[in-house]
C-alpha cells in the first residue's frame, strides 16, 4: 500500500512548499499595500477627513457648552458608579455593559502600537493633537450615543439595533437612506481592518517578540508561529463572538476593567521611577507640537503637519469619536433617557485616550524609547516597559496588555459589524458573517503591519465621512435633548 503522501512529505519538503506559498502571498500583499497608502494619504490629508473631524468637534463643543467639561464629573459617575449597573429601562445591556463594550472595541492596540506609531513617526508633538483630538471627540462621542438611543429600534429577536444607519435613516430621513446604506457598507467591511486584522496582527507579533527575545527564529519559523497564534485566537474568538451582544458584554465586563487597571499599574510604576523627567517629557511634547522634531538617535525627524496628521489619525483610531462605532453599543443600553447614555459613552474617549494614551505616550518619551523609529513600533512600548521595570515584568506586562486589549477589541468590533450587517441584510447572514470574522483573524495575524494600518486608516475615514455629516444635521436635536434631560435633573434635585 502507497504511503499517505503527507505522512511521507519531508521535514524539508514542507518547509520548501511553505516558503513557496509564504513569498508568493507577500508579493501580492505589496501591490495592495502601495494603493492603500496612497488612499490613505488622500483621505487623512490636510483637506478631506482631518479638518471636519476636528470642525465637527468644535461646532458640537460651541453647541453643548463644553459639556466635556462641566458634566464629566456626572457622567464617569453615572457610567461607573451604581447607576450604572442598573436597568433604568428597554435595552439589552446595563449603562456599565454598554460602555465596556464600548471600551472593548477601543481600549486595544491603539493605546500600545498605536500610540508609539503616533510618536515614532510623528514625534512626541503628536501627543498634544491626540489629546486636542480626544477632547473635541468626547463632545463627538456624546451626540453619537444620544442619537443612538433616540433613533434605535428593536429587532427581529427582540434585541435593540442602533447607530448611524439608524439615526441617519430615521433622524435625517428617508431621503437620506442612500447615507445610512453607505456607512453600513463601510462598517462591515471596516470591521475587519480596526476591529479584526489590526488585533490579530498585534497578537502574533508581540507573541513572537515574548518567546523569541533573542530573535534566534528564522523568517519561516516566524511565519508559522504567526499562523499558530492567528489559529488559537481565532478558537477564542469564536466562543465568545457567536453568542452574541449578552456573551460579548459579559466578557468585556470582566475583561476591560482587569486589563487597564493592569496595564496603567505598569505605566505608573514607570513614571514613578522617571519622575525627575516627567516636567522635561512634558516640555518636549508642546514644544514639538508646534515646532516638529529634529532627527535623532533611530528616529527620522518629523514636521508639524506629520505630528497633526498622526496624531490625530492614531487618536481617532484609538477612542473612535466620530467613527459612529460606538453607538451601536450604546443603543443596546437599558435606558429610557437619550442623554443619559450620551453622557455614560463621553467617558469613553477620556478613559481611553486623555488617560489611557497619556500614560503610554509619557512611558515612551521618559524612557527614550521614542527615538527607535517607525519600523520599531510595534514592540517600542515592550521597550518601554522592558527598560523601566526590573526583570521580565516589563514584556511579560505589555505582552498581557496587547494579547487582553486585542481579544477584547476583537470582540466589540464583531459585534459592531454584524449590526451593519443585519441593516442591510437582515438577520440572516449574521451566523456567515461571525465565521467570517473568526476566519479572518488567522489572516490578519499573518498580513505585515504596514499594510493593516493603512487598510484601518482608509476604512476609517470612509466610515466616519456619513457619520459625520448626520452628527452635524442633528446637532440641533442633540442640543435640545440634552437640555431637556438636564433641566429634568435639576427639578429633581
Amino acid at each position: 500500500m502507497d504511503a499517505d503522501p503527507i505522512v511521507a512529505l519531508t521535514s524539508s519538503e514542507f518547509w520548501e512548499a511553505f516558503k513557496y506559498l509564504n513569498r508568493d502571498f507577500f508579493r501580492k500583499v505589496e501591490i495592495l499595500n502601495e494603493f492603500l497608502g496612497k488612499v490613505s494619504g488622500i483621505v487623512w490629508g490636510p483637506y478631506l477627513l482631518l479638518p471636519l473631524l476636528v470642525l465637527t468637534g468644535i461646532y458640537l463643543t460651541a453647541r453643548l457648552k463644553l459639556i466635556q467639561i462641566f458634566k464629566l464629573g456626572f457622567s464617569l459617575k453615572m457610567a461607573l458608579g451604581k447607576h450604572g449597573h442598573q436597568s433604568h429601562g428597554a435595552g439589552d445591556v446595563t449603562h456599565f455593559q454598554s460602555l465596556m463594550t464600548a471600551l472593548a472595541a477601543t481600549i486595544g492596540t491603539g493605546n500600545i502600537v498605536g500610540v508609539a506609531s503616533a510618536v515614532s513617526i510623528g514625534g512626541p508633538g503628536a501627543l498634544v493633537w491626540m489629546w486636542l483630538i480626544a477632547f473635541l471627540g468626547m463632545a463627538t462621542k456624546y451626540a453619537e450615543g444620544l442619537l443612538a438611543v433616540k433613533y434605535r429600534v428593536k429587532d427581529a429577536k427582540g434585541e435593540m439595533a442602533g447607530g448611524p444607519m439608524y439615526y441617519i435613516e430615521n433622524g435625517l430621513g428617508k431621503n437620506w437612506k442612500w447615507l445610512a446604506v453607505t456607512f453600513a457598507v463601510f462598517g462591515a467591511i471596516a470591521a475587519f481592518g480596526i476591529g479584526n486584522m489590526v488585533q490579530a496582527n498585534s497578537v502574533a507579533g508581540n507573541v513572537v517578540f515574548l518567546i523569541n527575545p533573542a530573535e534566534t527564529f528564522s523568517e519561516e519559523q516566524v511565519a508559522l508561529a504567526k499562523w499558530v497564534t492567528g489559529i488559537l485566537l481565532a478558537i477564542l474568538t469564536g466562543l465568545v463572538v457567536l453568542g452574541g451582544i449578552k456573551s460579548i458584554a459579559r466578557t468585556t465586563s470582566v475583561l476591560v476593567p482587569f486589563m487597564a487597571v493592569f496595564y496603567m499599574l505598569g505605566c505608573l510604576i514607570i513614571l514613578v521611577m522617571f519622575a525627575g523627567d516627567i516636567p522635561a517629557a512634558f516640555g518636549l511634547i508642546f514644544s514639538d507640537a508646534f515646532t516638529g522634531t529634529s532627527a535623532t538617535g533611530g528616529f527620522v525627524g518629523a514636521g508639524v503637519m506629520m505630528a497633526i496628521r498622526m496624531g490625530v489619525a492614531r487618536g481617532v483610531f484609538s477612542n473612535e469619536s466620530g467613527l459612529g462605532s460606538a453607538p451601536i453599543a450604546a443603543a443596546a443600553a437599558k435606558t429610557n433617557e437619550p442623554a443619559e447614555q450620551a453622557s455614560v459613552s463621553m467617558t469613553g474617549t477620556f478613559l481611553d485616550s486623555i488617560v489611557v494614551c497619556t500614560l503610554t505616550g509619557l512611558t515612551l518619551v521618559v524612557t527614550g524609547v521614542w527615538t527607535e523609529g517607525g519600523d520599531a513600533a510595534a514592540h517600542m512600548t515592550q521597550h518601554a516597559f522592558e527598560k523601566g521595570l526590573p526583570g521580565q515584568w516589563g514584556g511579560i506586562i505589555v505582552g498581557i496588555g496587547v494579547v487582553t486589549f486585542a481579544y477584547s477589541t476583537l470582540l466589540g468590533w464583531a459585534y459592531y459589524g454584524e449590526k451593519c450587517i443585519e441593516y442591510l441584510f437582515g438577520l440572516g447572514p449574521i451566523f456567515v458573517y461571525r465565521i467570517a470574522w473568526v476566519l479572518a483573524v488567522i489572516v490578519g495575524a499573518r498580513m505585515k503591519i504596514e499594510i493593516v494600518w493603512n487598510l484601518a486608516d482608509v476604512l476609517n475615514g470612509l466610515m466616519a465621512l456619513p457619520n459625520l455629516v448626520a452628527l452635524i444635521g442633528l446637532s440641533g436635536v442633540v442640543v435640545s435633548e440634552t437640555k431637556l434631560y438636564f433641566d429634568k435633573q435639576k427639578q429633581l434635585k
